[in-house]
């Protein structure tokens, strides 16, 4: 993967500064736009990720990077904590109410559906169009949640790694999921690159991205991330069985419907997993991580909703 294109004054000293260090002299400017600031701190956080052909891995760790980088991350987690506390954040005093408290958060979404949109009425483009904006994500599916493997007591640790094991397709490549995402995207004629759509990524989507990238990789943020993995499989059955349908539909079928018919099942027992086993243990062994596993549950739920509502507001102009 190569650097994605700028969208303001914030990436381009990003971009510049991993093309060839010019920018390393100069402080970096703040960003123009919302979009700028999104796409900075996706680039950012790709380091720690597949890193780009036409940057130094060593960038990574560089420290002025990292203090834009923290910048940003810390103006996203006040704006997302600032989201949860206007929805009437409501805090669990006894960590064995955990798991009824995702239920009730999952069962009180009331977000627009996407896929319900495309069983139901979305044309061939706007589905492909939705499958690039997704790509962004499903092409390094779980790999967020993996970097908090070390960082979960015993019981967590272990029914994370089972969650794990199936969505990198239990030791088989060919059913890892991110990999069956790709072979769909090859067959309805879509690129399966790494990477390969985020210069048309709406600032949403990133929003979605960065969200993730952030719970996973700081460890005092493990229990949002636990929360908003559980949010995501908790909400991830239905919608992939309306996907199948719609892409049934529209006779986009075959390996693309196969990836989320995969889902319908794995992740009906995920939920499980992710509400009872991860993040009821979670809260149990920790308790302070109890009102943070809602946290990120929240938030999966949020970040989702509002990109729904851009792209549905974009396909209707």
């Amino acid at each position: 993967m190569r650097l994605p294109k700028p969208r303001g004054p914030l990436s381009e000293w990003v971009v510049a500064r991993l093309t060839d260090g010019t920018a390393s002299a100069a402080a970096a400017p703040a960003a123009g736009s919302w979009d700028d600031e999104c796409i900075a701190l996706w680039t950012l956080h790709e380091l720690s990720y597949r890193g780009f052909e036409d940057a130094d891995d060593r960038a990574e760790w560089a420290p002025d990077l990292l203090v834009v980088r923290h910048e940003l991350e810390t103006a996203l987690e006040e704006r997302l904590r600032a989201r949860w506390q206007e929805s009437g954040a409501v805090e669990v005093d006894d960590p064995a109410q955990v798991p009824a408290a995702l239920e009730s958060l999952v069962a009180a979404d009331d977000g627009p559906s996407l896929a319900d949109h495309v069983r139901r009425r979305a044309d061939r483009e706007q589905v492909l169009e939705l499958l690039r904006q997704r790509s962004i994500y499903h092409l390094k599916e779980s790999d967020p949640s993996a970097f908090v493997v070390p960082r979960l007591p015993v019981r967590a640790k272990a029914a994370l790694m089972e969650l794990q094991y199936d969505e990198y397709g239990d030791g088989d490549p060919n059913r890892l999921h991110a990999h069956m995402f790709a072979r769909g995207l090859d067959a309805i004629g879509l690129r399966s690159e790494y990477g390969a759509y985020v210069d048309d990524a709406l600032p949403e989507t990133l929003e979605m991205n960065n969200a993730g990238s952030l719970f996973g990789l700081h460890r005092r943020l493990r229990g949002a991330a636990m929360g908003h993995l559980a949010a995501f499989e908790m909400t991830s059955s239905l919608p992939s069985r309306k996907m199948v349908q719609g892409l049934d539909r529209l006779d986009l079928g075959g390996p693309m419907a196969a990836y989320y018919d995969e889902h319908v099942e794995a992740d009906a027992i995920h939920e499980h997993l992710a509400t009872r086993d991860i993040c009821g243990t979670l809260a149990e062994d920790e308790p302070d991580q109890a009102t943070e596993i809602l946290f990120g549950a929240y938030t999966c739920l949020d970040v989702e909703a509002r990109f729904a509502t851009a792209l549905l507001a974009s396909w209707d102009d």
